[in-house]
């Protein structure tokens, strides 16, 4: 076993690589990066021939890019316009949905086209909000010639702060996406689930400033898949030590969170539903200690207050990155990553149930809204 660091399920490293972690080391980002975890397996060959990449934006010689996974065929089709997770921070476009939920979405007619934006801290959340707006223009101006779609069929989909992005598009993109599904995401940026110390970030070794903001020092970069080992430790440490002083949406946005509330109300969008906000689907676990479940109910109760369309999916023992978490196979991995089934009782994580039947039961429900408002 190599003598690595763990940076614990982000999406700039692959699931080959779990193993490779010693667990007795420093755990970081607990479950809330495994929505950054790439698909596991995508053994499907025809899944696999079906991905095509793009350069959708060039910014100081920085190439942005998406990948776009379709099926065979001519026919003209939706798209599922997908945001990984990884806390703004990390991640990558290698970061999708489960194998065989993307199977399905491919197989249902679906394009879908996973996307890479700029990561914090070199680019402040104003000019992340950016590239996923001009990818969303992309796909819509361009997709119909590259990719054969529809671009007044479109879903935006995501997880953890893909999901966030997901929430935030609702009303920043133009025009509205069709429809909005965001898994374990969150409408507020600015409460204090965000502006305070995690205490579970608290248990573990204390970073300091100096120590942090030496893996960051760096031109802007779209993803973390190429990061040296050294590098993504590095990165690592910075958001350590940024949650467990509070300081997340402060050092992504560049804007103090208690002196300057206003300025963050056009990326929050609880602060901006109407009753012109997309038709929304919520996945969200009870026992999320990331990303809060009380978080999402507030977003939930103001979709209602509006008389927005939307569904809100939970489950008293899901957690963060619920959805991952139920492949055996995928389980095992994540859990001896952890540390074992010990350290994750340490963590206050539960083990997983295999073949869980909510989760499976939320999937099919995630394709009949898809259907029903871009077919």
């Amino acid at each position: 076993m190599k003598n690595t660091w763990l940076y614990k399920k982000e999406s700039y490293l692959h699931l080959t690589d779990i193993l490779s972690f010693k667990p007795t080391l420093v755990i970081i980002f607990l479950i809330a990066i495994v929505s950054a975890l790439p698909s596991l397996g995508m053994s499907n060959k025809e899944v696999k021939e079906s991905m095509k990449t793009y350069v959708y934006k060039t910014i100081d010689n920085l190439e942005i890019k998406a990948d776009v996974y379709r099926l065979d065929g001519d026919d003209i089709r939706p798209v599922i316009f997908w945001m990984h997770g990884g806390a703004l921070i990390g991640g990558s476009r290698t970061g999708i949905p489960p194998t065989a939920q993307l199977e399905r979405y491919l197989a249902s007619g679906y394009v879908l086209v996973s996307i890479d934006y700029r990561l914090a801290p070199e680019t402040k959340l104003k000019g992340i909000i950016e590239d996923v707006e001009d990818a969303y223009a992309w796909v819509r101006n361009h997709g119909p010639n590259l990719f054969n779609i529809d671009p007044n069929r479109i879903a935006v989909m995501g997880m953890s702060a893909g999901g966030y992005l997901t929430l935030t598009s609702g009303f920043r993109f133009k025009p509205s996406p069709n429809a909005l599904v965001a898994l374990y995401g969150y409408g507020d940026i600015t409460g204090p689930w965000t502006s305070e110390p995690k205490p579970a970030m608290l248990k573990l070794p204390l970073v300091s400033r100096e120590e942090a903001m030496q893996g960051v020092n760096q031109p802007a970069i779209a993803n973390t898949d190429s990061l040296t080992e050294d590098q993504l430790k590095q990165r690592g440490l910075f958001g350590t030590y940024v949650m467990q002083n509070g300081l997340w949406a402060q050092e992504v946005s560049g804007r103090n969170v208690k002196t300057e509330p206003e300025w963050f109300k056009n990326y929050e969008a609880r602060q901006n539903v109407n009753s012109n906000y997309p038709p929304t689907m919520l996945l969200h676990g009870e026992k999320d200690n990331d990303t809060l479940f009380s978080q999402i109910v507030l977003m939930a109760e103001e979709l209602k207050r509006h008389n927005v369309e939307y569904q809100f999916i939970t489950q008293p023992h899901w957690q963060h990155g619920f959805d991952l978490l139920d492949d055996p196979v995928n389980q095992e991995k994540i859990i001896q990553s952890v540390g074992g089934p010990e350290k994750m009782e340490e963590m206050g994580m539960d083990l997983p149930l295999p073949n869980d039947p909510t989760i499976k039961d939320a999937h099919n429900k995630i394709i009949i809204f898809l259907d029903k408002h871009l077919k």
